[in-house]
C-alpha cells in the first residue's frame, strides 16, 4: 500500500484489514493532481498533508453519519496517527518531537473536521478553505470555487454511498 509521502522510505504503518483500502482510497483521492494544478493547493509536504487531511475529514464526517462507521472510524483516525508517526520518524524526526507533532497533526485534523461539517452545513466551504486547505494564501477564486465544488460534490456522493462500500475502499 502507498502512504502518504511516497519516496519517503520504505516504512509502513501497520495495516488494519478493516479500512486499509479505504485509507489508501483516500491517500489517493488527496494526492489527484487537479487538486494541485486546478486548485492551486500547494505541491509540498504541507499541501499535501492538508489535501489528505481534507478528504480525510469529509470521509470521517460520513462515518460518523452511521452507527456502523463508529468503530472504523477510529481504527482509520489511528491508521493516520500510525503513518503519520512513521513519516515524521522516516523523515529524521527523533523520539522527542514525535508525540508533540503527532498530537498537533491530531489537532489539526479534529479543528479540520469541525470546519469543514460547519462550511458543509452552511453551504460555503470557503472560509474553511482558506484557514485549512490554503493557510491564509489566497490562489484565486477560481481554484478555490474548483476545490470547494469538489470538496463539496464528493461530501455529497459520500452521503449516498453505503460503510460497506466505503470500508472496501470505493470512494465516490
Amino acid at each position: 500500500m502507498k502512504r502518504f509521502w511516497q519516496g519517503w522510505g520504505a516504512r509502513r504503518a501497520p495495516e488494519s484489514p478493516a479500512v486499509d483500502g479505504l485509507y489508501t482510497a483516500i491517500v489517493a483521492r488527496g494526492r489527484e493532481p487537479h487538486w494541485y494544478l486546478a486548485g492551486g493547493v500547494a505541491d509540498t509536504m504541507d499541501g499535501r498533508l492538508d489535501m489528505i487531511m481534507a478528504v480525510l475529514s469529509l470521509v470521517l464526517i460520513r462515518l460518523e453519519s452511521d452507527a456502523a462507521g463508529a468503530a472504523p472510524s477510529v481504527a482509520l483516525t489511528e491508521m493516520f496517527i500510525t503513518d503519520m508517526d512513521a513519516q515524521l520518524r522516516q523523515s529524521g524526526v527523533g523520539d522527542v518531537g514525535i508525540g508533540k507533532s503527532v498530537g498537533h497533526m491530531v489537532s489539526m485534523l479534529g479543528g479540520r473536521i469541525g470546519a469543514y461539517r460547519d462550511g458543509l452545513a452552511g453551504g460555503e466551504l470557503r472560509d474553511a478553505l482558506m484557514r485549512n486547505l490554503y493557510r491564509g494564501v489566497d490562489p484565486g477564486e477560481a481554484a478555490v470555487a474548483q476545490v470547494a465544488a469538489r470538496l463539496a460534490a464528493f461530501a455529497s456522493a459520500l452521503a449516498e454511498q453505503e460503510i460497506a462500500a466505503l470500508l472496501a475502499g470505493a470512494l465516490p
